[in-house]
């Protein structure tokens, strides 16, 4: 049965009418978005015009959202029934049955202001917090959310927007609130495989006594996010309550972000941003720091890893997006220091949750094969952490994070952290692996770091968490003719030779000179 509503949208700030549908769950992964499916035959359908594809607002007792509208011919839905994607479902926290509110949306008014920025206008502080409430609303398409994001690539944000930028995206989340005067944080830009040193710097950090609460986010389009790496070594999906506990007790955790809502309209922002390939300055910067933000971190450590292959290609590109960090950072009595890394090459051997994960056991239980680059570069971020929070004395942090490692503290405080999040784990081995050797004798001059990522994310990497590529060879390392530079890992046969077969036709993967 169909009923139908009238409202008064200038009251209430709801559509201006609206039907009643029975909710049913079509246990559909969307992948986040919110979809609605009606009868093709419903009278809903042919009584507001809706097609295939239209945008509606669906609301319940408990949440509203806009869902994207498709149409079916079968029998499975009654014609006084709405299914719901799993997304929607969630979101709008309902029961098979329950009534649900169906309209219209209204004009996106805040989309007038991007227009104005695509032709040059300024983003005023009240139009970014319109904007921001509408995205995290579910209120702009994909299509929308791509024009907003052109528009700040396009028409650089000047110093008072990325400032205002940052500061809505901060405003429609939570934010966390500590006793800690004191909270640390670190956070890498990405694009370089491996480098997964955020588990060593909370270990070493949190056992000299500083409060390092860090919440961390899933692969997008990589084949490892620090959180998928952790969840192989221990429980990450932690609520804010279990979050706390844990830092009280042991000063540090390292859990996914997803779990607590901080920032939310980001992740929205970085789905659409990773398709089209754009790593607008603007986004980056409002990106990284909305979270610290909304997280309560006090004193950041950044890594800004540079090379040909890498996000950030130039030492100029890295000092001016530095400027932008720190320059923004400061608006929010954030102390930031931003350290310029070599991206020219993956750090460890690892690329992978599980590999990535066994690269970080090596270097906190100090085995003798352990990857020293990794080791290396941990203990120079947690060093700039000691320093910052006075553990260490100027120019004195990296000896104390190298003595934290040596002595098993760091282990110990990990074996701790672990614990307390719910268990250390061991991580899964790949069934099938295949080793890719030398064509010739050589000296390794390069690697592209994209192609590696491709190979790992090929063979089933991050959502087959034994799979990735583990590296054997380094630059500057003289190989032989049929000496083995990296082996591919993988859950099914099938995977590894889809990862084979792109390795095999892309040779400069890892570039040699021959001898």
């Amino acid at each position: 049965m169909v009923s139908e509503r009238a409202g008064n949208d200038a009251k209430s700030g709801q559509p201006a009418s609206s039907v009643h549908l029975q909710a049913r769950c079509m246990d559909l992964d969307t992948r986040g978005k919110p979809v609605a499916i009606l009868r093709s035959d419903s009278p809903l359908c042919r009584a507001e015009g809706f097609s295939a594809h239209a945008r509606i607002h669906l609301r319940s007792q408990h949440d509203e959202i806009i869902a994207e509208l498709f149409q079916t011919g079968s029998e499975l839905l009654g014609t006084d029934q709405i299914g719901l994607s799993i997304p929607a479902w969630r979101k709008l926290q309902v029961c098979d049955g329950d009534d649900l509110h169906i309209a219209h949306p209204r004009p996106l008014r805040s989309l007038a202001h991007v227009r104005g920025k695509v032709y040059g206008q300024p983003l005023k502080p009240d139009a970014l917090e319109a904007i921001m409430s509408d995205i995290v609303r579910g209120r702009y398409d994909e299509i929308e959310l791509a024009m907003f994001l052109t528009a700040i690539a396009s028409r650089a944000l000047d110093d008072d927007e990325l400032v205002a930028l940052t500061g809505s995206m901060v405003d429609v989340g939570d934010r966390l609130e500590w006793t800690q005067p004191m909270l640390m944080d670190k956070h890498c830009v990405g694009g370089l495989p491996g480098n997964r040193t955020t588990p060593i710097v909370v270990a070493i950090v949190a056992a000299n006594g500083l409060a390092i609460p860090k919440t961390s986010s899933r692969a997008i389009t990589s084949p490892a996010g620090t959180a998928d790496t952790m969840e192989m070594l221990a429980p990450v999906n932690l609520g804010l309550s279990t979050m706390r506990r844990v830092v009280e007790a042991e000063g540090g955790c390292v859990v996914w972000g997803g779990s607590v809502r901080l920032s939310p309209v980001d992740d929205i922002l970085i789905r659409v941003a990773r398709v089209m390939d754009l790593d607008a300055e603007a986004q980056m910067v409002a990106s990284v720091l909305s979270k610290k933000i909304a997280a309560g971190s006090t004193h950041l450590v950044l890594d800004v890893p540079i090379g040909k292959t890498a996000k950030v290609r130039s030492r100029a590109d890295g000092h001016a997006l530095a400027r932008r960090m720190e320059s923004t950072a400061d608006a929010f009595g954030l102390v930031t220091r931003i350290v310029l890394t070599d991206g020219s090459q993956p750090v460890g051997r690892g690329i992978g949750p599980a590999l990535e994960a066994r690269d970080i056991l090596a270097v906190l239980q100090g085995v003798d094969d352990q990857p020293l680059d990794l080791r290396e570069r941990a203990a120079d971020l947690a060093g700039e952490l000691l320093e910052m929070g006075g553990a260490a004395p100027p120019g004195q942090g990296r000896a104390l994070a190298t003595q934290t490692l040596v002595s098993g503290a760091a282990w110990r405080k990990f074996q701790a952290i672990c614990r307390a999040q719910g268990g250390l784990r061991t991580p899964p081995s790949a069934p099938a692996r295949e080793v890719m050797t030398a064509a010739d004798r050589g000296t390794v001059q390069g690697f592209d770091n994209r192609l590696l990522g491709r190979v790992a994310k090929l063979a089933g990497a991050p959502a087959a968490p034994a799979a990735g590529v583990e590296l054997h060879v380094h630059l500057g390392d003289r190989v032989e003719q049929g000496a083995a530079l990296y082996t591919i890992h993988a859950e099914t046969r099938g995977e590894l030779e889809y990862a084979r077969e792109f390795a095999g036709r892309n040779g400069e993967i890892i570039q040699w000179e021959a001898r």
